[in-house]
């Protein structure tokens, strides 16, 4: 699946994964050396993550049921936990930089 963000049409993923179960979304991202350019993962359902036990920083988008953006964490750095974000459903986390490029902001809608 790739993921759009549709107010600024811009790709922030060509290929995302999806985390929906409780061991899928408790692993997320640990054991792995990096997360390339155009991958991502959606955490769902989600309104707080952590970066323990990983290897490398990555940009945090939350978002609610309506896949608006509610909060942006640009380059969370390992060992780290987040912010709890009360209306958050699903959370993308995305190699670090990609907030950025996509210029992806609080209010936006994203889709995949």
């Amino acid at each position: 699946m790739m993921l759009v963000n549709v107010t600024r049409q811009t790709t922030l993923a060509e290929r995302i994964t999806l985390a929906d179960t409780f061991v899928s979304r408790l692993a997320g991202l640990m054991g792995r050396s990096q997360l390339p350019n155009g991958e991502g993962l959606v955490i769902s359902p989600c309104s707080s993550v952590h970066t323990f036990f990983m290897r490398f920083a990555i940009d945090v988008i939350f978002i609610d049921r309506e896949y608006r953006v509610i909060r942006t964490i640009p380059a969370m750095r390992p060992f780290r936990f987040s912010p709890y974000v009360r209306s958050a459903r699903q959370v993308v986390e995305l190699p670090t930089g990609t907030i950025e490029r996509s210029q992806t902001r609080v209010g936006d809608i994203l889709r995949w």
